[in-house]
């Protein structure tokens, strides 16, 4: 999965060189670009963000008291011309701060930097700090408990997620949510639907019965999915 990343710098040149650097980097994806921080605050509340590069002396306000006025902010990389806030950018526990001009040996071990974070941060994050996620639909961000969720139906571009108390429709690839779900409790039956196992009410060879809905089994995943189906009742057994 990708990193989505942010580019703030009120430079045009800075913001082309650090984008010309990151489109090298395949696990990063540049979703903003800005010339100022003002615009950022309401692209945080409508986005997810896992890296934001942040120059330091912009107009309207500085990164810094951007940074400081963030109850939750991603992950942030400084990007400056001027060392004397080096300090100050570290006590705000900021990633990495970095010199300009920037080369990208020095970026490329930033963001390295930050996967190398989110990695550790999955391996000792707890199960209940995991239990819901914020899905994007109609400019809100909208709580979504995995518990609550019945099944996944892909639809062009978009995502349907059907869950026990509502339906939200969300401009996501069906393969997005096959690589960040967890293995044991969500399973891949059809090119067009990922489903709950632990909300499977009957199987056949053909389909799956999640309450009154029927939803098929494609031809390609019918091997696997029976017996991942198979699997997860043995464990239960034993």
């Amino acid at each position: 999965m990708k990193l989505q990343c942010v580019i703030v710098d009120d430079e045009p040149l800075a913001i082309t060189i650090i984008e010309g650097y990151l489109k090298k980097i395949p696990y990063i994806e540049i979703i903003g670009k800005f010339d100022n921080a003002i615009p950022v605050y309401e692209f945080l509340k409508e986005n997810i963000v896992d890296l934001l590069f942040l120059d330091i002396e912009m107009p309207n306000i500085t990164g810094i008291d951007f940074l400081k006025s963030l109850s939750s902010p991603p992950s942030v990389i400084f990007t400056t011309a001027n060392k004397n806030y080096a300090i100050e950018g570290f006590d705000l526990n900021v990633v990495d701060y970095i010199l300009k001009p920037i080369t990208f040996e020095r970026l490329f071990k930033a963001v390295n930097r930050v996967c190398e974070n989110v990695n550790q941060e999955k391996k000792t994050e707890k199960p209940e700090s995991n239990e819901f996620l914020y899905l994007k639909e109609n400019k809100k961000m909208v709580k979504v408990y995995f518990k609550n969720i019945l099944y996944f139906e892909s639809i062009k571009d978009y995502v349907k997620v059907v869950t026990l108390c509502k339906t939200v429709i969300t401009k996501q690839q069906l393969s997005y949510f096959e690589s960040s779900l967890n293995n044991n409790k969500f399973l891949r039956i059809h090119r067009s639907f990922i489903v709950a196992t632990g909300k499977i009410d009957a199987y056949s060879l053909s389909g799956i019965d999640i309450g009154d809905t029927e939803l098929p089994i494609g031809r390609k995943y019918k091997e696997t999915v029976i017996e991942a189906l198979e699997n997860l009742n043995n464990l239960k057994n034993n």
